[in-house]
């Protein structure tokens, strides 16, 4: 069985106010509320795209289900790896950017770093056999500086065809094609705007 992904938008101020021991918990709960009844199952737990929890009074945290992928991490980690291969075969004006948008998301510029660098540290509790790592935590701040690098991104996504072509096309462990790359990579660009757009941060887990 391999990895999944489940992402989720929070409030960073209502998420301090929990003790560091409860909050991946208390993420777990609120986003899957007890007791759904048949119809709210249907309309919640079915659901694509962001979908916050029916019980949520003001709304503070909510889950992001993409509709190009069934769950899995593995479409992410695959689209990161060939972002790492064709990169420097990108234009400086767009692989900088990239690299500011994907950096912690879906592709680590320092692969042998910890998750401090996503601003982590001290914010969950460490590691156990439980929940052996995040996958990924984006603060607000960060949020809205990919936010910015995104809006320079999106408009030339185009010119990454022909590295794409190069570098990652029928190779193992990457995308099959450029348009799968794109489409997961544009669903990122939406989840990022969204998230710096209510000031929240995003929190990654398997």
């Amino acid at each position: 069985m391999g990895l999944d992904l489940t992402l989720r938008m929070v409030d960073w101020q209502r998420l301090r106010e929990i003790p560091a021991e409860e909050r991946i918990r208390t993420l777990d709960e609120a986003t899957w509320p007890t007791g759904l009844d048949d119809e709210s199952y249907s309309t919640y737990g079915l659901a694509d795209g962001w979908v916050w929890p029916p019980d949520q009074d003001p709304a503070w945290c909510a889950e992001y289900r993409f509709f190009s992928t069934s769950g899995s991490y593995k479409p992410h980690s695959r689209a990161g790896n060939a972002w790492g291969d064709m990169r420097m075969f990108a234009d400086e004006s767009l692989r900088v950017p990239m690299d500011r948008f994907l950096n912690g998301l879906i592709w680590d510029e320092e692969p042998d770093e910890n998750l401090t660098l996503t601003g982590s540290a001290g914010f969950f509790p460490p590691a156990d056999r439980w929940r052996p790592h995040l996958l990924l935590v984006c603060p607000p701040e960060a949020a809205r500086l990919k936010a910015r690098a995104w809006e320079l991104v999106a408009p030339h996504l185009e010119q990454l065809r022909g590295p794409f072509a190069a570098e990652c096309e029928g190779w193992a462990g990457r995308p099959d094609t450029f348009e799968e790359f794109t489409t997961l990579v544009l669903e990122w660009g939406d989840v990022v705007t969204e998230t710096a757009g209510r000031g929240f941060g995003l929190v990654g887990l398997p």
